[in-house]
């Protein structure tokens, strides 16, 4: 959102000499870690996807909970891992190579709850399970993105993620239509949902021990060191006192106007453990206090896909067994534009970009509301969808990796998560129970006028001048 596409001064050049690829050599678009990480995350969205396709009808249709119940199940769900995205985040920055590994308990605990839900027919058995499916969620996302980033240079982040995204909406798409197939196929549907599920997300698992490699540090991080220190000491006039440990001024120079040290190093220059202190502290940069705030106050207004599936379905009167479909739209709208929305990313801006994807939801509220019941409407709302969280999902966390240092790298983005996440879960409980007062339409149209604020409000949440582009 708010991060510089360019930085000034030494740092800049030498950022750029290491990102240039030798001559008569071609990089590669995105790192194998990348590509590992999204076959990873595509196996365990097939299985995750499964159950969240069947979840709001089995609950809602089978177990006859009330929008209310359902609204607090959802935000259990979706809102749950807010409450330890910061302690993965914070696990996997105290050493190195711990970011595969507390990832990796975080996918083995969500595999773990799937057959739980066999045994689970109540409110509260069910919402501890989703508690501790979202506890492995919560766990894995914020080292996993690390990974991600750490292992992309600046120029190619936005489009790292991207990859990422569309090999996860891959699962995503392909998990609906499992669960769709198999319910059609049995005669206890979702217990055959539930047991497939877990199965695929063992696979999930396995994948991830044997083929993420566990080391953070990336080539292209050394080579960028490795220059930046060439720089200074062939920089005219640089001259260094290595005896006592001091540099003159011309050698390195005071850091930008406006830019803290990066934290979880000592004035030294040596790197300190890092703490959760250490990654609060992060909320004192600006433009990590403005990616956070962004995403707190567009989450509040981000009704969850359970929710917008249930209301198309009530416009256009979805048979039940036809249910588990919709998601497919929203899924393959994502992964048609992930890619290209994360290559925009990269040209026009993070922040533009996040702000024009809640444009897209507001849109897809502004369908639902509407009189219109063309047979066009589904396929129009679920693109609209699916371009929403293209344009938010991981360029979000491109947005925040470029303002958070590396040794504090999945600590600060578990921060904006963790805001983004509380806040959709107050949403999920706040619209379920406008629903159960007042009626769909009338939550519907009070999500609409939050989104609308908060998307004012983003945009007048500028970055300084001094922080670069948006």
């Amino acid at each position: 959102m708010y991060v510089a596409d360019s930085r000034a001064g030494a740092r800049a050049a030498s950022a750029e000499g290491a990102a240039r690829p030798r001559a008569g050599r071609r990089r590669a678009a995105v790192a194998p870690t990348v590509l590992a990480l999204g076959t990873v995350s595509l196996i365990t969205d097939v299985s995750s996807e499964m159950v969240t396709a069947v979840l709001p009808l089995y609950l809602v249709a089978g177990l006859g909970l009330s929008p209310l119940g359902f609204g607090l199940l959802d935000g259990v769900y979706n809102g749950f891992s807010a409450l330890v995205r910061l302690v993965g985040g914070h696990l996997a920055d105290r050493g190195g190579g711990r970011h595969k590994w507390v990832a990796g308990f975080g996918y083995a605990l969500s595999a773990a709850c799937k057959p739980l839900l066999l045994l689970a027919h109540s409110l509260t058995p069910i919402g501890l399970v989703l508690a501790a499916d979202r506890t492995g969620k919560g766990l894995r996302t914020a080292p996993r993105d690390a990974l991600i980033s750490l292992s992309s240079t600046p120029a190619t982040r936005g489009r790292a993620f991207g990859v990422h995204r569309a090999m996860d909406t891959a699962g995503a798409l392909l998990g609906p239509l499992v669960a769709f197939l198999i319910l059609r196929a049995t005669v206890d549907g979702y217990d055959a949902v539930f047991t497939v599920s877990f199965c695929v997300a063992v696979v999930g698992v396995l994948v991830l021990v044997l083929f993420v490699p566990g080391d953070t540090r990336t080539k292209a991080g050394a080579r960028s060191s490795r220059s930046a220190e060439a720089t200074r000491s062939t920089r005219p006039g640089g001259t260094t006192r290595r005896s006592t440990g001091e540099a003159t001024e011309s050698e390195s120079g005071p850091p930008p106007s406006g830019e803290n040290p990066p934290s979880g190093e000592n004035p030294a220059g040596t790197t300190a453990p890092p703490t959760l202190r250490a990654a609060l502290s992060l909320l004192a940069t600006p433009a990590v206090r403005r990616i956070t705030l962004c995403a707190l106050l567009l989450g509040l207004a981000t009704v969850s896909d359970a929710f917008v599936f249930l209301l198309l379905q009530r416009r256009l009167g979805v048979p039940d067994r036809w249910f588990a479909l919709l998601p497919l739209g929203t899924a393959a709208a994502f992964l048609l534009l992930a890619v290209p929305l994360g290559r925009l990313a990269d040209r026009i801006g993070s922040r533009r970009l996040f702000l024009a994807g809640h444009g897209a939801l507001l849109l897809v509220y502004a369908l639902l509301l509407s009189a219109w019941h063309g047979t066009a409407l589904p396929y129009v709302v679920l693109l609209l969808h699916g371009g929403f969280y293209a344009a938010t999902d991981g360029v979000l966390m491109a947005a925040a990796s470029e303002s958070v240092p590396e040794a504090l790298r999945s600590s600060g983005l578990a921060l904006v998560q963790t805001g983004q996440a509380l806040a959709r879960f107050v949403c999920s409980l706040g619209f379920g129970a406008v629903w159960t007062a007042w009626g769909d339409r009338t939550a519907l149209t009070v999500s609409a006028v939050l989104l609308a604020l908060g998307v004012l409000v983003s945009l007048a949440l500028r970055p300084a001048p001094s922080e670069g582009p948006a």
